[in-house]
């Protein structure tokens, strides 16, 4: 119950942001923004972050060994929605990383790939929730088309919201925020 309260709490300060930073660049897609605050929700566990598992049971940091992992043909319901589950995160993934740590991404000389990646996962998972009946396809091929954008939105949030100081590990001004609503969270209930 606890944990499930923290992660409404942090959805709730998540969405403040990405909305305010949204807004401010001209995006008021009320859905994408919740979105992105989701996405941003989940991965900050780490062990969401990284659920995808490569060779000898290793976390895949990584677009390609992701990738690698992908199911063979999606001939049942069950190899449906086990594909649709892994370009999902794939697609989370790839804007989460592009958008929060684009300077990390840029350094791997993977930028461009994790934004076609992403764009092309977002865009396998409306086709797949188009063939399963699903509704929200429609959000999928949102991000999809303007994968680019919305990442380099985040990017914008990161820079706005979550810098690390001079000199500072790039990851350390998100973490630094998170731990710091989580103190403050915490010490509320």
């Amino acid at each position: 119950m606890e944990n499930s309260l923290s992660d409404t709490r942090l959805q709730k300060f998540f969405l403040k942001i990405v909305r305010q930073s949204f807004w401010q660049l001209g995006i008021y897609d009320a859905t994408v923004a919740s979105y992105v605050a989701d996405v941003l929700t989940d991965f900050a566990r780490s062990d969401n972050l990284y659920k995808v598992r490569g060779r000898a049971g290793r976390k895949a940091d990584s677009i390609v060994e992701m990738l690698a992992r992908q199911p063979g043909a999606a001939d049942d319901q069950g190899g449906v929605l086990r594909e649709r589950s892994l370009r999902k995160y794939t697609g989370d993934y790839a804007l989460f990383m592009s958008g929060m740590f684009r300077k990390h991404v840029e350094g791997l000389g993977s930028l461009e790939y994790y934004i076609q990646e992403g764009s092309r996962s977002y865009w396998t998972v409306s086709e797949l929730d188009l063939s399963l009946y699903r509704t929200g396809y429609f959000l999928y091929q949102e991000l999809s088309k303007k994968f680019e954008y919305y990442s380099g939105a985040l990017d914008y949030t990161r820079k706005a919201y979550f810098a690390p100081a001079p000199g500072e590990d790039p990851f350390a001004g998100f973490v630094r925020q998170i731990e710091g609503w989580m103190k403050v969270n915490i010490t509320e209930n």
